[in-house]
């Protein structure tokens, strides 16, 4: 066993020591920091199947009722043999693998085998489009690619000489993923894993530019998810539910990292249309014992009458929105839980979070994590107030858990991170305001970017595709409230000359939506009307969203809804 796996597991089992004293675990919590360090290596194989072969590491549900279980010592030699394979085939050190999988082993395998090859994985989700899909090879730099056979034929028009691998019915053109049993079922790594070395990028949802691209070494997220496993309440032989898609950073979070840091089991209930009843049976019946959700999820949930399922979860979570205090409340009538909010990015692990134990207050969604120091900066001024853009200190004693930075390689990345970590400090572009015993609260962003169940949503990218369609001369896009997903996009459009606003029109542009954005992104609402502007010329979107405000969630004269066009 290394030295590195040694220095991971006495700060693991520091913080799992102190799980409910906030202020020992805080004060006195210290990053590890080794030289190298390859978390599938050093952490899975050499501390948790080593120790602990024959418990489940994953667990996966599915909607018809069928029903797997791996255990750490199957995922260490399934990832064996097809970091093997993939060797041969030409991947290795540094090579960035875009990888489109669902809630699937395949996807947990390839994580663990990617890692193990000192590779860079590039999640992604399959509801990406081709033209999403040319952005990520392109700029990403993508040089081989691990898909479910049914989105192969997305990248059908994707340029590239880039390693096709398809996971499920063969294709032609594209290597047999169960091939890869025929690997080695033993690895050795070619050489040393450097803990700055990249480990993962993603691609996070901007205002005014196509997604920026993220960095993660292999420290910054397995390591750094120290703080996550701390909020969460994780604790050996757990067993924890995350409900979240794969391809965005949450996923990774609490179905990859977090649990595993624990030494948990990672339960996934695999549904493509959610059911409140069927998640809350697979909750008890899987004796769940952590809980995690998007605040969508839980409000769905309070529908039903919860004490009729009676539970094994000890910590219930949300994160990605502020959560309602009623649906708090409710859930702590029904089965005498908190729900305990966190707040983190794409760009970092949970910074601020309500842990095990301590007292809450409401609606704020904690206080800083160990290992950050938390800042309230003025926008306007640069000073630390008691209001202002959460901050992150990385000047001194730089955090783990924080993203290397946005992609370099061009002046408006270098730009992007000037910007983004101005003064020693990463910006998070996020409101909030702290009272006197350090409980944060979420106010607001600082840009236009908004959420959308649990999906962050970019206006300019959806004002793109908006402006595509011939009738379109400008188009701004807001949430609208909804009681549902917290709130949808809507589109405000202003029409070319020659064309007038109709119940039709409003259907075809809202179909040529449908047609080229991703499920998650697609505009919802329409409205045609003027779109105000500061003397520059520059749209005023915060006008726009108040006007959504106001209305709430009753419907305004002249807007059109998909459900019109059913």
């Amino acid at each position: 066993m290394t030295s590195a796996t040694e220095e991971f597991r006495s700060a693991r089992d520091f913080l799992l020591a102190n799980r409910a004293d906030y202020d020992t675990a805080y004060e006195k919590f210290v990053w590890p920091r080794p030289a190298e360090f390859n978390f599938a290596i050093d952490w899975f194989d050499a501390a948790l199947t080593a120790e602990h072969p024959e418990r489940v590491a994953l667990r996966i549900i599915e909607a018809d009722g069928a029903d797997a279980s791996y255990t750490y010592a199957q995922l260490s030699t399934r990832s064996n043999e097809l970091a093997n394979w993939l060797r041969a085939l030409g991947v290795g050190r540094g090579t960035r693998v875009l990888v489109l999988l669902g809630n699937q082993v395949e996807l947990w395998e390839t994580f663990l085998a990617v890692m193990k090859l000192g590779a860079v994985l590039i999640p992604a989700t399959t509801m990406l489009t081709p033209a999403d899909l040319r952005d990520r090879v392109d700029r990403a730099g993508a040089a081989a690619v691990i898909a479910r056979s049914d989105v192969t034929t997305h990248f059908d028009d994707v340029p590239g000489s880039f390693l096709r691998v398809a996971v499920g019915a063969s294709v032609e053109g594209w290597h047999r993923y169960a091939d890869s049993c025929e690997g080695a079922p033993s690895f050795v790594a070619d050489g040393p894993t450097f803990a700055d070395d990249p480990l993962l990028v993603y691609f996070t949802s901007g205002t005014t530019a196509l997604p920026k691209i993220v960095e993660h070494t292999q420290t910054s997220y397995p390591i750094g998810h120290l703080s996550t496993m701390f909020w969460i309440g994780l604790q050996p032989g757990d067993v924890h539910l995350n409900v979240s898609s794969p391809g965005w950073a949450k996923h990774a979070w609490s179905c990859v990292f977090a649990p595993w840091i624990a030494g948990a089991t990672i339960c996934l209930f695999n549904y493509e249309r959610f059911d409140a009843v069927a998640m809350l049976d697979v909750l008890r019946d899987a004796q769940v014992t952590t809980f995690c959700a998007p605040p969508t999820v839980w409000r769905t949930l309070i529908q039903q009458d919860l004490a009729k399922w009676s539970l094994s979860l000890r910590e219930a979570l949300s994160a990605g929105e502020p959560l309602n205090p009623e649906v708090i409340d409710h859930v702590r009538r029904e089965w005498g839980l908190i729900i305990r909010d966190g707040y983190g990015q794409t760009e970092t692990t949970l910074l601020v979070g309500n842990s095990p134990g301590q007292p809450l207050k409401a609606g704020s969604m904690g206080r800083q994590l160990p290992g950050f120091r938390i800042d309230l900066v003025d926008p306007l001024t640069g000073d630390v107030a008691d209001d202002g853009e959460i901050c992150v200190r990385s000047d001194e004693d730089r955090p783990v858990g924080l993203m290397v930075g946005y992609q370099m390689g061009s002046a408006s990345s270098v730009e992007l991170n000037e910007r983004a970590f101005e003064g020693g400090r990463y910006h998070t572009g996020d409101v909030a305001n702290r009272d006197a015993d350090g409980f944060i609260t979420f106010i607001g962003r600082t840009d236009d970017v908004f959420k959308s169940s649990d999906y962050r949503i970019s206006p300019f990218e959806l004002e793109s595709i908006l402006i595509e369609h011939p009738a379109v001369a400008e188009a701004a896009v807001v949430p609208a409230p909804d009681e549902r997903r917290l709130s949808v996009p809507k589109a405000y459009v202003v029409l070319v000359a020659g064309q007038e606003p109709s119940k039709e029109l409003a259907g075809e542009i809202l179909a040529h939506c449908r047609e080229n954005s991703a499920p998650y992104k697609r505009i919802r609402r329409l409205e045609f009307a003027d779109l105000p502007k500061t003397i520059s010329g520059k749209i005023r979107r915060v006008e726009l969203r108040n006007i959504e405000l106001e209305h709430g969630e009753i419907r305004p004269d002249g807007e059109y809804r998909e459900e019109d066009f059913a």
